[in-house]
């Protein structure tokens, strides 16, 4: 079975086309590995964390497809967060800031290096 942790880097503010067709690509992706019941984490990191934000307004393009997998979202970087002005936007949306492992320089960041500890291919945007 496959185990796929999905990196989300791209970053929404310049709203470019690319950016979204990062994003769909990584949204996609979590859709199909859901529908084949394989496990899978979405992430969003770096300049990623202000996703979260625009994909809970209805009149998102991705919005549907968001809601579609949002069970599978592991968790915004909290340090990424912090350093792109995305924290209290991301805290409205209800997902877990995550700040678990200690970098020097910041208030902590969510640990990717755990999703290749347990098998996790990754997979990033």
């Amino acid at each position: 079975m496959t185990k796929a942790a999905i990196i989300i880097y791209s970053d929404p503010k310049p709203g470019t086309e690319e950016a979204l067709g990062r994003l769909f690509n990584a949204l996609f992706l979590a859709y199909e590995l859901k529908e084949k019941q394989q496990e899978v984490a979405i992430i969003f990191q770096g300049a990623g964390t202000r996703w979260p934000a625009e994909l809970v307004k209805a009149d998102h393009p991705a919005h549907a497809l968001y809601e579609a997998v949002k069970d599978v979202v592991a968790g915004v970087c909290g340090g990424c967060a912090d350093v792109f002005g995305a924290t209290e936007d991301a805290r409205k949306t209800g997902l877990k800031l995550d700040y678990e492992k200690t970098i020097p320089g910041t208030p902590g960041i969510l640990d990717i290096s755990t999703y290749l500890d347990h098998g996790y291919a990754l997979v990033t945007f």
